[in-house]
């Protein structure tokens, strides 16, 4: 039997940070499930989630669990932990992280299996709880702020609307990563993602 996949988009909940920097996980997570037509629900983990297959058509590929987590960033990990426990997933094996990265020019795209966490305080949280960091994260880049610019205050900022389009061109490419993981395997998407082939 073909294991499952959980896929946890970072972020922090409620209207105030919709379409933030520090929500590019969020948001890679809502255009993912509308794009197969799929809904998030509140699930008994407290968090959103949308259960589907992602693949190409006549190989609808392995159960993929979409999640946005219902705590801020830096508790990250409760609900993190929870919705492994749940599905039973091998954290080292089968759950991809989606979250934004400073050290990334905008709009860049890169796959990375454990690691340090750049002093992401979603990541830390998680690292802490699962009591590992050898999981997988699809990186968003966010870029740097301006030298005067308090970077809390950028991440928290958001998403210009003169680079919409580039935002959505992002999005659908975290996509496309994030089905290629599932369906090809962690090593192949790497290849393709960080060489920008995707």
């Amino acid at each position: 039997m073909e294991s499952s996949w959980l896929v946890i988009g970072l972020g922090n909940p409620g209207e105030k940070y919709v379409g933030t920097r520090h929500n590019a996980g969020h948001l890679t997570i809502d255009h993912l499930a509308q794009s197969q037509g799929e809904q998030l629900r509140r699930h008994k983990t407290g968090c959103q989630v949308a259960s589907l297959h992602l693949g190409i058509p006549g190989s609808p590929g392995p159960t993929v669990h979409l999640a946005k987590l219902d705590s801020y960033m830096n508790t990250s990990g409760i609900p993190t932990a929870k919705l492994v426990n749940f599905f039973g997933i091998d954290p080292t094996q089968n759950l991809l992280v989606v979250h934004d990265e400073l050290d990334l020019v905008a709009y860049d795209l890169r796959l990375k299996r454990g690691g340090g966490e750049g002093g992401h305080n979603g990541l830390r949280s998680i690292s802490q709880n699962l009591g590992t960091k050898d999981y997988a994260r699809l990186r968003i880049g966010i870029g740097r702020p301006h030298p005067r610019q308090d970077p809390a205050d950028y991440v928290l900022s958001r998403f210009p609307r003169g680079e919409q389009g580039s935002l959505n061109e992002a999005l659908e490419r975290a996509g496309q990563a994030i089905t290629e993981v599932v369906t090809q395997g962690f090593v192949r998407a790497q290849q393709r993602v960080n060489s920008h082939a995707i």
